[in-house]
This record gives C-alpha cells, sequence and structure tokens, in this order.
C-alpha cells in the first residue's frame, strides 16, 4: 500500500528508548544536546513580537509565489547590511529550509538524480533527498588543524546524474565556515559540471567571537558566482524563531541561469503558498531584533566554550575539535566502544543526554557531539558528569 520511498526505520533507537525511560522513571537528564533556543533561557522582546503578529493586514489575503514585498524586502536589507546586494525578484520565502530545499531539489532533480553533500553533517538530508526520490553522494569533510573539504574525493564522486552540490556554511555539527578560497573552488567546480550550489546559511550569523575577525569568512554564498547557486536561511536560527515558520532561497549566479531558475521556481512556490500572512507581515520586526537575540547566543557560546576548555585542561582521555562558528561542539572521545554505546551510558548512569557521532555520519567511532545553548549551569554540571564517565572508563 505505501510506497518504497516510506519505508524508515519506525522504532525508536536504543538511545531515545534509553533517554524515554530514565524521564518516565523522574530521573532530571541533563540534556546537553537541546538545540531549540525557545528551551534555552533566552530573552526575547515578548511584546515587541506579539505586536508584529496582530498587524491588521493580515486579515487581508493577497497571495504571491515569491513571499509578501515587505517580508523580501527585509530580507533584501539583512543581506545588504552584509554588503551584498539582491534582488527582492530572486528570494523566495519558504515555511522551513526543509522546504526551500524541497523546492531546489524539485527543480534541479528527475527521479534517480543525485546531489553532493559533506560529511559529517546533518542527518536530515538523507529524509529530504528520499522523499523526493533524489539519491545521495557525499564528499569528505577532514580534520587537519581545522576542518577542511577532500576537493579531490568531492570532483571524484561527481557522475553524470549529479545534479547539485551541497555546502553547510557554517556546518552542523563541525561548526567551520567554507573559506573564501574553497568558496570559489567550489563555485567554480559546480560551473565546470553545470550542477548548482545549494548553501545552507542557517548559522551564518554566529561567529565565535573569540576567533580574529580577519580569519573568518566575511562572505555569504549569496554574494556573486559562476554558478547557479541557491542560498538557504531563516529566523529559526537567525532570530530563534523556529515557530514562526519564515525562511527564504536566495537565487543567484549567472543571469541567463538565474532567470531560468527563478520561472521555474515561481511555479512551484505558487503550488505550495505556505506561508501565513501574519509570519510574513512580522519578517520586518523580527529580523531588524535578531541582532539581541545573536548577542545572548555569542555569549552564551563563549562562556560554555571556556567552562568546556577549562574542565577538558584536567582530562586525559577527552579532547574538543576547533570550532570557528554555529552553536554545537565535537568532542573527541576514545573510541574504545561504540559512540552510542558510550551515549547510552551516559544516560544511563550519568543522567546526561549527548548525541553519538554516527548521527552525523562520522566517519569512526570516538564522537560525542554537544549543544553550546544550554544553559550555562546545565552544561557545566552535565560536562563535569561525562568526563567522570570517560575519564574512568
Amino acid at each position: 500500500m505505501f510506497a518504497e520511498r516510506t519505508r524508515w526505520e519506525m522504532e525508536p533507537n536504543r538511545l531515545t528508548r534509553a533517554l524515554a525511560a530514565q524521564r518516565a522513571a523522574g530521573v532530571a537528564v541533563l540534556d546537553l544536546a537541546e538545540s531549540n533556543p525557545t528551551k534555552c533561557g533566552f530573552d526575547y522582546d515578548s511584546a515587541a513580537i506579539l505586536r508584529a503578529l496582530s498587524n491588521p493586514a493580515a486579515l487581508t489575503y493577497h497571495p504571491d509565489p515569491r513571499g509578501l514585498l515587505v517580508a523580501r524586502e527585509a530580507v533584501a536589507k539583512y543581506y545588504a547590511a552584509r554588503a551584498v546586494q539582491i534582488s527582492c525578484d530572486d528570494i523566495f520565502l519558504t515555511a522551513s529550509t526543509s522546504e526551500a530545499y524541497t523546492y531546489a531539489l524539485r527543480l534541479l532533480c528527475d527521479p534517480g538524480d543525485s546531489i553532493l553533500i559533506p560529511t559529517p553533517s546533518y542527518p536530515l538530508f538523507d529524509y529530504l533527498a528520499g522523499i523526493q526520490d533524489v539519491e545521495l553522494a557525499r564528499y569528505r569533510l577532514f580534520y587537519d588543524h581545522g576542518w577542511q573539504i577532500d576537493f579531490h574525493g568531492l570532483q571524484s564522486a561527481i557522475t553524470d546524474r549529479t545534479r547539485a552540490i551541497v555546502v553547510v556554511h557554517p556546518n552542523n555539527p563541525t561548526g567551520h565556515y567554507t573559506k573564501p578560497e574553497e568558496m570559489r573552488k567550489l563555485s567554480e567546480i559546480c560551473a565546470a559540471h553545470h550542477l548548482a550550489l545549494i548553501a545552507d546559511e542557517v548559522f551564518f550569523d554566529f561567529t565565535l567571537l573569540s576567533k580574529p575577525a580577519v580569519e573568518l569568512p566575511v562572505q555569504s554564498f549569496a554574494a556573486e558566482s559562476p554558478a547557479l547557486t541557491l542560498v538557504l536561511n531563516g529566523l529559526s536560527k537567525s532570530c530563534g524563531l523556529p515557530q514562526m515558520k519564515v525562511a527564504w532561497m536566495c537565487v543567484g549566479g549567472p543571469d541567463e541561469l538565474r532567470r531560468r531558475a527563478v520561472d521555474r521556481l515561481e511555479v512551484i512556490a505558487d503550488t505550495y503558498l505556505s506561508l501565513g500572512t501574519p509570519a510574513q507581515l512580522a519578517v520586518p520586526t523580527l529580523l531588524e531584533g535578531r541582532h539581541a537575540f545573536q548577542n545572548q547566543v555569542r555569549a552564551r557560546v563563549s562562556n560554555n566554550l571556556g567552562e568546556l576548555d577549562s574542565q577538558l585542561a584536567g582530562a586525559k582521555s577527552c579532547t574538543r575539535l576547533e570550532i570557528e562558528g554555529g552553536w554545537t561542539v565535537v568532542l573527541r572521545v576514545p573510541a574504545t566502544r561504540s559512540d552510542e554505546d558510550l551515549a547510552l551510558a551516559l544516560v544511563e548512569q550519568k543522567g546526561v543526554y549527548v548525541h553519538p557521532g554516527h548521527f552525523y555520519d562520522f566517519p569512526g567511532d570516538g564522537y560525542l557531539v554537544a549543544s553550546l545553548i544550554v544553559p550555562d549551569k546545565d552544561f557545566g554540571a552535565g560536562v563535569e558528569r561525562l568526563l567522570a564517565l570517560i575519564e574512568a572508563s
């Protein structure tokens, strides 16, 4: 009865079952994987947000495939603040970056075509591609005094069915930005092979304050490119408002390619018309208020990194990998057991929940992934328990 593409493993994994059992037993688990900003104790200007959502203009419906102009103008202003000029006609609003990925895959791929995604990276790609009958191929990110793209492996993975290369900028969970030279090389490879470049920039604003500005990328993939480029972002991370369900796609690249892509995307978007009017009308206010939220996140991330480094200084068996942005951190731990077994032991023996590395397609065991936006007190206590178990192993 059901499509083969929906043949997913429906049973909860061991770690999910163990976490549920601990909570059912009344154990207060310290969740070091929490990445929902609305659950992490940040202050929001509630009055301003609610006023923005109470616009009387929301009582009238004016459907626009690209999204309401007032919202697209606010997105264009967001990029103009970074010295990137984007026409409102090249911006499409979506209900989420997941929906923006859907638009991109429907635009670029026929069933059986493939896209290249980075590894390690976020596990949602498997579902997004599978639902669209698109195959995934992977290119490696390797760690050598920081994360880098394996360009030889990337180019070797391109076939006649490849339609796009996905880059996450900065990557989740590794926290590394694509460097300007890597950006240039990716664009040139895409142009030479007639591929699109899909750039996921949802964590783009969250550079680490401890890094000298000269070491950080200052350029979005929304800047000029020789390849058709689809840049994804939204309010979920930039403003800490995932519940607003507002994201966007910016279309860039050579004029002719961009025009043809925009024409087709307009039909795709017109088929869905997914965004609610109140949220669209609120976009200018919500984006304007992003700075207060982002400052809180940077302070939280900086404090938690400092606490982590302080505790790691006394540890013998655990280190962390370098990060440049975003709000996750990768811990390197002894590979004496599987990452899932270690994460399971942490839940059952220490009441601490972290993600095992295999959730993000790390190449082997020995990795745990934690969120850096967890409230400071919980983060410090959780790291202490985590290290106690690892050091005792």
